[in-house]
C-alpha cells in the first residue's frame, strides 16, 4: 500500500492573489453575502466611512451597488500589477494593486466606470490567508450612474 502524497498547498502569493480575483468575482456576480464572509476579519473601506464584520460589510455593498434584474452589477473588475510582500515568519502580508471597473447594460455599451488602487492587509489564521483590511482609493471616475447609488457617487466623488 503507498501512502498518498500530500497536496501541495498553494504559496502564500499564490493564496493572496486568490484572495484577490474571488473578491473581484463575488462582486461582479452580485454575491455580497460572499463578499461578507470574505471579508468577516476586515475593516474595508471605499469611499464610505470604513465597516467591519460580515454582516456590515454585506450591508455596505447593498446599500451602495445597483443590481440588475440577473440579479448582479452588470460589471467586471479587472485587477492588475499586483504587488504582495509576505511576512512568512509573522503570517502577515500586504498588497497594492490596480483595478479597473467596467460595465455594460442592453443599453449601456462597455466600457470603464472607475479606475483606482486596492491596499490590503492579510493576516494568516489556522493556516489559511484572510484579509484583515482593504482600502479602495477611486482615482479615476466615469459614469457610475448606473453602478452606485446617488449617496455612494456623492461620497466617492467627494473623495477624490
Amino acid at each position: 500500500m503507498s501512502t498518498p502524497t500530500p497536496v501541495d498547498p498553494p504559496s502564500s502569493h499564490r493564496a493572496i492573489e486568490n484572495l484577490i480575483a474571488t473578491y473581484a468575482e463575488l462582486v461582479d456576480d452580485g454575491d455580497f453575502a460572499g463578499v461578507g464572509s470574505l471579508l468577516a476579519d476586515a475593516t474595508f473601506s471605499g469611499g464610505t466611512a470604513p465597516v467591519s464584520g460580515r454582516d456590515a460589510i454585506e450591508r455596505s455593498f447593498h446599500d451602495t451597488l445597483i443590481v440588475y434584474t440577473d440579479g448582479t452589477p452588470r460589471t467586471r473588475h479587472v485587477t492588475t500589477n499586483l504587488i504582495i510582500e509576505v511576512d512568512e515568519e509573522e503570517g502577515t502580508a500586504t498588497s497594492r494593486s490596480y483595478f479597473t471597473a467596467m460595465q455594460a447594460l442592453p443599453d449601456l455599451p462597455l466600457q470603464p466606470i472607475a479606475g483606482g488602487r486596492y491596499h490590503d492587509r492579510f493576516e494568516r489564521r489556522d493556516g489559511r490567508w484572510r484579509f484583515v483590511e482593504r482600502r479602495v482609493h477611486v482615482d479615476l471616475i466615469g459614469d457610475v450612474s448606473r453602478h452606485l447609488r446617488q449617496d455612494a457617487v456623492e461620497a466617492i466623488s467627494s473623495a477624490t
